[in-house]
């Protein structure tokens, strides 16, 4: 099968081109720049465009292209400096999706995968959210993602769709709150920190069990007009979560418990209230969809997950 992936170059992207490439597939992939150029395994086949997004750029790509995997997006922003942040988001993810759905249209491409993300749903809640939810985003960058889910379900001339929410996404290479979370364990393993007593659950999920879910959803028909949430399956406490990924970068793991309320007081001084009420809360994701509708089953658990990012970051020198 002949792939166009968007976002090639990204944590996510790069994986999925490597896997589809090792299973035989073609991949084309538009990029910004020689330098984003040079992240995407070499054989996938990369055209530098000024905007990827562009209509005109992904057409140019489309000739014998079977299937399109939409990943290039605005990814959520810790330190936002946009005046209309929501505008900015929507520019990107909204237009962008809408602009590649309109050429996979006119290609008469069969299939597009949108990945989308768990926030849709919202940040946190007890129970284990369900593709069934009503969505209730929060922040801009969720009410972006949601919006570009709308443009793809509403793909006309035979464009079928599938939709794939993940949560936290790790594994080698990663960015963003994991990376924040291997620094908070590598001090874990050396110095007592009181994050003891964080049972909080979270579901994440290791990068080769999303790709792994996305090429399943690409070559299995029922997949077809499908939004899908996936996980690792198995549930983690924050602190059990800190304590693994110290243990797996060597250290010893000196976790004490302290009062909540201290520990959300110290995130409002250091300013970091937001960062911290993502950590201490639930977020949870009911699977069983994807698994009764595809027989989709993740192949690598969580202990392999975690111990194969830990060891990539030790082996980057723990930076």
């Amino acid at each position: 099968m002949r792939i166009l992936v968007t976002g090639a170059s990204g944590f996510v992207g790069r994986r999925l081109c490597t896997v589809l490439v090792s299973a035989g597939h073609q991949v084309v992939a538009p990029v910004r720049s020689d330098e984003a150029r040079a992240r995407v395994p070499g054989e996938v086949d990369t055209v530098v465009v000024s905007n990827p997004l562009d209509p005109g750029a992904v057409t140019s790509l489309l000739d014998g292209v079977e299937a399109v995997v939409h990943l290039a997006a605005r990814v959520h922003v810790m330190a936002e400096t946009e005046a209309d942040p929501l505008a900015e988001f929507r520019r990107i993810n909204v237009d962008g999706t809408r602009k590649v759905v309109a050429a996979a249209q006119g290609a008469g491409i069969r299939h597009l995968l949108y990945l989308s993300t768990i926030k849709v749903n919202g940040e946190t809640r007890e129970g284990p959210y369900t593709e069934s939810d009503v969505p209730r985003p929060v922040d801009a960058y969720a009410q972006s993602k949601l919006e570009a889910e709308d443009v793809v379900r509403s793909a006309e001339r035979g464009l079928a769709w599938t939709i794939i929410r993940p949560p936290l996404v790790y594994g080698p290479g990663v960015g963003g709150n994991f990376r924040r979370l291997l620094r908070l364990a590598d001090v874990a393993g050396r110095w007592p920190l009181p994050l003891g007593g964080l049972e909080n659950l979270r579901s994440m999920i290791f990068v080769d069990n999303l790709v792994d879910a996305m090429i399943s959803a690409l070559t299995h028909p029922a997949a077809q007009g499908q939004t899908f949430l996936v996980s690792d399956g198995h549930d983690v406490g924050m602190s059990e979560l800190l304590r693994r990924l110290a243990t797996a970068l060597g250290g010893r793991p000196r976790l004490f418990r302290a009062p909540l309320a201290l520990i959300r007081h110290a995130g409002w001084l250091l300013g970091r209230q937001a960062d911290l009420d993502r950590v201490l809360g639930t977020l949870r994701i009911d699977s069983r969809m994807i698994q009764s509708t595809l027989g989709w089953r993740p192949p690598v658990d969580l202990a392999a997950g975690l111990l194969g990012t830990a060891q990539w970051w030790r082996d980057q020198g723990a930076r």
